[in-house]
């Protein structure tokens, strides 16, 4: 057979569901930027939605995010139940800031009580974005396919430099180890570098986790306390 007589397949082309589809996703990015614009530096925590209150991940998430939460950052989750509730709820516990970028599922995921702002979302890609935009290090907890995507998007864009050398640490080093030992097959194939196995802490230890966010998050980037305003009292402020 030559290639002339290959008969190509056609698609549906539609220049006007692709123009409101831009339009969608355009609106929803907006949406999403202004309603998280003021919450301030985050760290990013991706993890199951499928391990509840009393579990070990659960009470190990919630006790993380309440100690980085203490270093002023915002506690950023997807906002829905699981490790992403006790992540917020960490951030909670010690009056810290809380925010969620909920997603809109076929079997709908209800934000968590513990936030304090959300945003929905429709597209998982545009949620990634805001997951990755506003955020200063990525913590990653034991999870499935929805973490695991997240977390190679964070390191995807670090190791091609299209955002910032930010931390990257994964919690659970036993339940993550055949995935640390897949890295490792792809570092001695030399799909990666042996550079790229400096990208991310692998660690159990939350306080050496708080060591490396303030050493390359905080001094790295020059983070400052944020100043408070002082109220006008000719304007009647109080």
């Amino acid at each position: 057979m030559n290639k002339s007589e290959i008969v190509f397949l056609e698609g549906p082309h539609s220049r006007w569901a692709e123009f409101k589809f831009t339009l969608h996703t355009m609106l929803e990015l907006i949406r999403g930027f202004r309603g998280l614009h003021f919450m301030g530096p985050c760290i990013t925590i991706f993890g199951s939605a499928r391990f509840k209150e009393g579990h070990s991940y659960y009470e190990f998430t919630r006790k993380a995010a309440a100690a980085f939460a203490k270093l002023g950052f915002t506690i950023l989750t997807g906002g829905g139940p699981g490790l992403m509730e006790a992540a917020n709820r960490g951030a909670k516990d010690v009056g810290g800031r809380s925010v969620g970028c909920n997603i809109e599922l076929a079997k709908e995921q209800q934000p968590n009580l513990y936030l304090d702002k959300w945003v929905n979302m429709k597209h998982f890609f545009i949620r990634k974005i805001l997951l990755v935009k506003y955020s200063f290090a990525f913590v990653v907890m034991p999870g499935g396919y929805g973490t695991l995507d997240e977390y190679f998007e964070a390191l995807t864009l670090i190791q091609t430099k299209k955002i910032k050398n930010f931390p990257i640490i994964i919690f659970g080093k036993e339940y993550h180890a055949e995935l640390l030992l897949h890295i490792e097959h792809m570092r001695k194939n030399a799909t990666i570098s042996e550079d790229d196995m400096e990208l991310f802490l692998v660690t159990d230890d939350i306080e050496e986790a708080v060591k490396l966010i303030s050493e390359k998050s905080i001094k790295q980037y020059d983070l400052k306390p944020k100043h408070k305003v002082k109220p006008y009292r000719w304007l009647f402020e109080k």
